[in-house]
């Protein structure tokens, strides 16, 4: 994928992010953790600063810390995504605030803001990015404490969920750290979903035909096996390969067309790491 391209995603899931918080979290002041979180929290405690304001100040005060303590391990992609986000969240806050819950159901407003919040945040991070804040206090744990990154993100995000009960009550906090839980499941599923590719096998007469279709055509690559038919005897070419559904779409009407007595097996790869994948 082109640089642009990619820099384009970011901003898309961005503005998504942006939208959920700013439109159903905020207003319901519900603080899910996060440097967001965070930034509600010291706004209810000190209103003549915006969200924004304080948001921006806290990202570069943990990029500074960030870079003293773990050095350049933040890319340009993150560094982009985290102020991008500061600023969209100023933008909203400055010029078309919301200052009421978009619906009166305060667990309507959480599931809402978290599924649009957990999009724009899956596509970002399906960039190979993130929006900064409590990811660098993960890292800097893991540095120090030798916890995973994934104990150290709930460590932090729980922190906030913590202080949020003190400022916005128990009750508001609690929605709070189940938002925090949903929003790591729908993270998760959206890249998946982004990620997810099929293995296809095709037993054919017309191996030949087909593997080539696939590599000159499809651009993808190919494996090959030997096989014998149980029931026939006769020996066999077993074509094995890794690709989207739209390919698949495509190679199984070539398929058709060539060897319509081929047999196709299809089957949900979670991940493919190696060569025209994620590496």
């Amino acid at each position: 994928m082109s640089t642009f391209k990619s820099y384009v995603l970011i901003s898309v899931g961005v503005l998504i992010v942006a939208l959920g918080i700013c439109f159903f979290l905020i207003p319901a002041n519900l603080a899910t953790g996060g440097i967001t979180g965070l930034s509600m929290i010291i706004h209810d405690l000190v209103p003549s600063i915006s969200i924004g304001q304080i948001l921006l100040i806290l990202n570069i005060i943990l990029f500074v810390v960030g870079f003293l303590t773990i050095g350049k391990e933040f890319g340009a992609k993150t560094i982009y995504a985290s102020f991008l986000l500061t600023g969209t969240i100023y933008l909203f806050d400055t010029f078309y605030k919301v200052t009421e819950p978009v619906v009166d159901d305060l667990l309507v407003n959480l599931i809402v803001g978290i599924l649009i919040q957990g999009v724009g945040l899956g596509i970002v991070f399906n960039q190979e990015a993130s929006t900064g804040g409590t990811d660098i206090i993960a890292k800097i744990l893991n540095k120090f404490f030798h916890l995973d990154i994934g104990k150290s993100l709930l460590i932090a995000d729980f922190a906030v969920v913590t202080l949020a009960a003190y400022s916005f009550g128990i009750d508001l906090a609690i929605y709070a750290f189940l938002g925090i839980l949903m929003n790591g499941l729908i993270i998760d599923t959206v890249i998946e979903g982004f990620n997810q590719k099929l293995s296809v096998s095709v037993v054919s007469t017309q191996s030949d035909i087909i593997q080539k279709f696939i590599v000159d055509q499809l651009e993808r690559g190919a494996t090959i096996y030997s096989a014998k038919g149980a029931y026939t005897m006769k020996d066999k070419e077993i074509v094995n390969s890794i690709m989207d559904k739209k390919q698949f779409i495509r190679l199984k009407g070539f398929v058709k067309a060539v060897d319509p007595d081929a047999f196709v097996t299809v089957s949900n790869v979670r991940e493919v790491l190696g060569e025209g994948f994620h590496r």
